[in-house]
């Protein structure tokens, strides 16, 4: 990507027209999708169609149907929904924006990620790293998993900014808000990364008896493995991680003053203490499913909360934005 994705007068669709109402659906519809694929894993029903993909159990559609193979079957056509709905957001933001509109940028970008997605589901799959696997490599896959999962959420956000009229971004000449807003990115996105690790480790290896320093002294032990070591990297991560970002919330309000930083700021502080207390009650109740599912979804909308605020910063010294007009017809 080049130092700027910048939106001149004629780049901005405006409120009006389907293409902002597609791309808020399609960021919402692959929340759910995410939050659907935490279940598969939760369940255990990655295993649900065997070792086929794209195939179920060597079929288009399954002959017959378990619990588990209805779940990873459900997942497979919603994640599929997701590509289709992206395919018609790349059309509509071509056919209703400008040669240049930093929303075709998004768009495409947003497809793509939704097909590295599934690509790498599928990865999981034909090598077997689902249900009862240990394999370290699963710990591995996991972890680009939620990275590109993020990435994708991220481009969806922008993208539907863009769609309503939103200023582009401008890279070059930010200074330290965009080098220590981008360490705030790559560390949530780390965090994020080790979580998927750490939620992986509890489904495989239950929390010892007794209390955390147990299961951290069982962790450690001779005969634990690569997933069991990397459990404790998470929290962590979470507390280096709450500190900064709560710093750069601050920060970013003094440097590029605006109701919007202030805003964002404000929600991502909220977030990271609600995600501070999920943690230890997640801890205390030893990850039960209900909680991993809420974790993962506060997890998300912290990111995407993170994103805004850096969108926010990053923009705030823009010229003033003209008046926002009907999203332009362009012959397909």
């Amino acid at each position: 990507m080049s130092g700027t994705l910048s939106a001149g007068p004629r780049a901005h669709t405006g409120k009006g027209g389907w293409l902002p109402t597609l791309a808020w659906a399609v960021l919402i519809y692959n929340l759910l999708v995410i939050l659907w694929g935490a279940v598969v894993r939760i369940t255990g029903a990655g295993a649900g169609c065997g070792d086929h993909w794209p195939l179920c159990d060597g079929q288009v559609v399954p002959l017959s149907f378990t619990t588990e193979r209805i779940i990873e079957f459900s997942h497979r056509l919603t994640s599929g929904a997701s590509g289709l709905l992206g395919i018609a957001l790349v059309v509509l933001a071509f056919r209703q924006t400008p040669k240049g509109h930093p929303v075709r940028f998004g768009a495409v970008l947003s497809l793509g990620l939704v097909i590295l997605e599934g690509l790498v589901g599928g990865i999981q799959v034909l090598l077997g790293l689902t249900a009862d696997s240990t394999d370290p490599a699963r710990g591995f896959v996991q972890g680009i998993h939620l990275a590109n999962t993020f990435a994708l959420l991220a481009a969806l956000l922008l993208t539907a900014l863009w769609a309503r009229g939103e200023p582009g971004l401008r890279l070059r000449g930010q200074g330290r808000v965009w080098t220590l807003s981008l360490i705030g990115l790559v560390l949530t996105l780390l965090l994020g990364m080790a979580g998927a690790v750490t939620a992986l480790g509890d489904l495989l290896f239950a929390p010892a008896p007794g209390t955390p320093l147990d299961t951290v002294r069982r962790d450690f032990s001779a005969t634990a493995g690569l997933i069991e070591n990397l459990r404790v990297i998470h929290p962590i991560l979470a507390i280096l991680g709450s500190v900064y970002l709560g710093w750069l919330g601050v920060w970013l309000q003094n440097l590029r003053p605006s109701a919007e930083v202030t805003r964002w700021s404000r929600v991502l502080w909220g977030l990271i203490a609600a995600q501070v207390v999920l943690g230890f009650v997640n801890v205390a109740l030893k990850a039960p499913a209900w909680m991993q599912l809420t974790h993962l979804l506060l997890a998300c909308l912290l990111w995407l909360a993170l994103v805004m605020l850096v969108y926010r910063a990053l923009t705030a010294l823009s010229v003033q934005r003209p008046a926002r007009a009907a999203p332009q017809e362009v012959p397909a």
